[in-house]
């Protein structure tokens, strides 16, 4: 990401207004998105709608700032709706819906969901024989408080889905820790897991690329504490 890359992102953030912003869970997944939105995934306003395509999942989406910025700024849909971001008469809510976003593959918000239907979707595409397609989940650290990530993480590395990839970002905001951090919990499952500096943009682009035949990734993008 350059600098101007950087100023316009943050520029178009700043056309949401709001009480209901929650912009530190919006800031903290700014550089990884821009990442695999410029650099990783197989998507485009042109290709939205094709079945190899790669599917990028939200789960993390009581905070979509981020994420309607890196759309927009990839033209999935005029920058000018930014401007209405949680108005009633406006397809860009504070938790996104996927019938009205363009881009959007699921409708997220509660906490827990995005990681199981991540497995839900690499088990379809797998059984459709979709082999080139890639599904990519991003989750924030607090849902892993949530068993049904926990059930999702178990089951998806002895499947050997390695089409999935896990991007959690950690901002400090879990309750419960895990002995020897969080990608320790996705590896005791049989998963590659890699944790590196989440405003890094090499380091991100290194560990999202890596090759980890048989299983799938997780990668955890720590950043600054939610509080700090």
């Amino acid at each position: 990401m350059t600098n101007t890359d950087i100023d316009r992102l943050h520029g178009l953030m700043g056309l949401m207004t709001g009480d209901e912003k929650h912009s530190p869970a919006a800031t903290s997944t700014l550089d990884a998105l821009w990442v695999l939105y410029d650099r990783v995934l197989r998507v485009s306003p042109e290709t939205v709608g094709r079945a190899d395509r790669d599917r990028f999942l939200l789960s993390k989406g009581h905070g979509p700032m981020a994420y309607y910025a890196v759309l927009a700024a990839k033209g999935f849909f005029p920058e000018e709706l930014l401007t209405g971001f949680g108005s009633y008469d406006s397809p860009l809510g504070h938790h996104p819906d996927r019938t009205l976003v363009p881009g959007a593959e699921i409708g997220s918000g509660s906490l827990g969901h995005g990681l199981p239907l991540a497995v839900g979707s690499a088990l379809g595409l797998r059984a459709r024989g979709i082999t080139e397609a890639r599904v990519w989940v991003l989750i924030g650290d607090a849902e892993l408080d949530e068993g049904s990530n926990h059930e999702a993480i178990a089951y998806a590395g002895p499947a050997g889905l390695e089409r999935l990839h896990t991007l959690v970002i950690d901002n400090g905001s879990a309750t419960h820790g895990w002995p020897g951090g969080i990608a320790s919990r996705f590896e005791a499952a049989g998963w590659s897991a890699e944790t590196v500096d989440g405003r890094d943009h090499e380091a991100l682009y290194a560990a999202f690329t890596a090759p980890h035949p048989g299983r799938p990734r997780a990668v955890v993008a720590r950043v600054e504490p939610k509080n700090a």
